[in-house]
């Protein structure tokens, strides 16, 4: 299981401090959420931002662009830094000539799915991807409550995956916190965005650790 903190739940005052923690606790990499307003109601992080974390941190910047049109501004984020980046599904048109543009600049093409978009809809587009992130909640705030249906979601993911053959990896985003993470990792989720589940708790460093040791339960 690898670990991406998702820094949106930190102190937005100290966002080279959260990078520190992560680094500190063995995170494998940063999510950042970027929204616009538009595609979600809230406004979060933009590319002079995204640029500054780079500069912080020697940490790949899992970069989820939950924004209308993504395509835009696509290049601008990549040169700011961002190392994976999902796109919706729900919010591209063209969206095999976007993630064949990511891959030629060498970075790794994901695609998000809202809680409502069945998985089944990757179907053409699986041998483009190199990870699908999978919403535990509906996109647009932070510290929401993870929908158990996800988990179903990420077996009938799976299942795709291994009947195609195609070497996918599937991250989760959403609510997810100690008390949840093993049924997640179990479900079949490669990679676990926390966000409050590390951020809000009195000691983030040794959350992350308890995260990973309780992702490595047998019977969750």
């Amino acid at each position: 299981m690898l670990l991406a903190p998702s820094i949106l739940a930190a102190d937005l005052a100290d966002l080279a401090g959260a990078l520190a923690l992560c680094e500190a606790g063995g995170a494998d990499m940063v999510h950042v959420d970027v929204m616009d307003g538009h595609f979600v109601p809230n406004l979060t992080f933009g590319i002079p931002v995204l640029a500054a974390l780079r500069r912080r941190t020697h940490l790949p910047l899992d970069v989820h662009l939950m924004v209308n049109q993504p395509e835009r501004l696509l290049d601008e984020y990549l040169a700011a830094g961002a190392a994976r980046v999902a796109v919706h599904l729900e919010a591209v048109t063209h969206l095999d000539r976007l993630l064949s543009h990511l891959r030629k600049r060498g970075v790794k093409a994901g695609v998000a799915l809202n809680p409502s978009t069945p998985v089944e809809a990757l179907v053409d587009v699986l041998p483009a991807l190199d990870f699908v992130l999978l919403m535990s909640v509906n996109p647009g705030f932070a510290g929401q409550a993870f929908l158990p249906r996800a988990l179903d979601k990420t077996r009938r993911l799976k299942a795709l995956l291994t009947e195609s053959g195609a070497a996918v990896e599937i991250e989760m985003d959403g609510g997810i916190d100690r008390d949840n993470i093993a049924r997640v990792v179990a479900a079949g989720v490669d990679t676990c965005v926390v966000g409050s589940g590390i951020f809000a708790a009195p000691d983030p460093v040794a959350r992350m650790s308890e995260l990973r040791e309780r992702a490595r339960q047998e019977n969750p």
